[in-house]
């Protein structure tokens, strides 16, 4: 059974503004993503490189780039809230679940 809406509390609604920018210097693909939460800003970097035997297909490399900052800036983002965690005495919990898998 669904409820009705209560008009006393409107959604939180935040806005956060995530740029990322590659640049490419062949046989390199560089990733930067830069997350401005309003409160904070955060930063991540990956690369990908192409085996010299590999047929240049730039897409390739900006999609590993890409991902690669993604995964990064997400650990970046667990690692900031696991530390306001403790900083506001929670008691340690289990390790994290990975976010990858081990083959990636």
């Amino acid at each position: 059974m669904t409820r009705p809406v209560s008009s006393h509390h409107p959604p939180a609604v935040k806005e956060w503004r995530l740029n990322l920018y590659l640049s490419e210097h062949d046989p390199d693909t560089t990733a930067r993503i830069v997350l401005d939460t309003g409160d904070n800003v955060l930063e991540s970097h990956a690369e990908a490189r192409r085996n010299p035997y590999d047929r240049d297909i730039p897409e390739i490399g900006d999609e590993l780039a890409a991902g690669r900052a993604l995964i990064a800036m997400g650990r970046l983002l667990v690692r900031a809230a696991n530390g306001d965690m403790r900083a506001l005495g929670a008691a340690d919990t289990e390790r994290p679940t990975p976010l990858w898998l081990p083959r990636e």
